[in-house]
C-alpha cells in the first residue's frame, strides 16, 4: 500500500509541475506575440523598395542639377590646397628639430 501512496504522490507532483510549465509556456508565447508585433511596426522591418535604373538615373541627374545650382550661387566647395615638396620637407625638418629638443629636455630632467 505504501508503494501506491508514494506513486500517487509522485503523479500529483508531476501534474503540478506540468501545470507550472504550461503556465510558463503561455507567458513565453504572450511575450513573443508582443515582441512580434513590435518588430513588425518598426521601420527596420519593412521590406526595402528597389528603384529601377531609370529612376536612379533621374534622381542622380536631379541631384547633380541641384549641386550645380548651388555652385553658381557661390556655395561650391573650395579647391584643395596642395603643398609643394620643398614646403613639406621644411615642415618635417622643423618637426624633427622640435622632437629632438623635447627628447633632450626629457633626458636632462631624468
Amino acid at each position: 500500500m505504501t508503494h501506491l501512496e508514494g506513486l500517487v504522490r509522485i503523479v500529483k507532483e508531476l501534474r503540478v509541475e506540468r501545470t507550472n510549465l504550461v503556465n510558463e509556456l503561455k507567458n513565453v508565447d504572450a511575450a513573443l506575440a508582443v515582441l512580434g508585433k513590435l518588430d513588425r511596426g518598426s521601420s527596420y522591418a519593412k521590406p526595402r523598395r528597389t528603384l529601377s535604373a531609370s529612376a536612379r538615373k533621374k534622381i542622380s541627374l536631379a541631384q547633380k542639377k541641384r549641386w550645380a545650382k548651388s555652385a553658381v550661387k557661390g556655395h561650391a566647395p573650395k579647391p584643395r590646397r596642395t603643398m609643394s615638396a620643398s614646403a613639406r620637407r621644411k615642415i618635417a625638418a622643423a618637426q624633427r628639430a622640435r622632437w629632438a629638443r623635447v627628447k633632450a629636455a626629457d633626458k636632462k630632467a631624468a
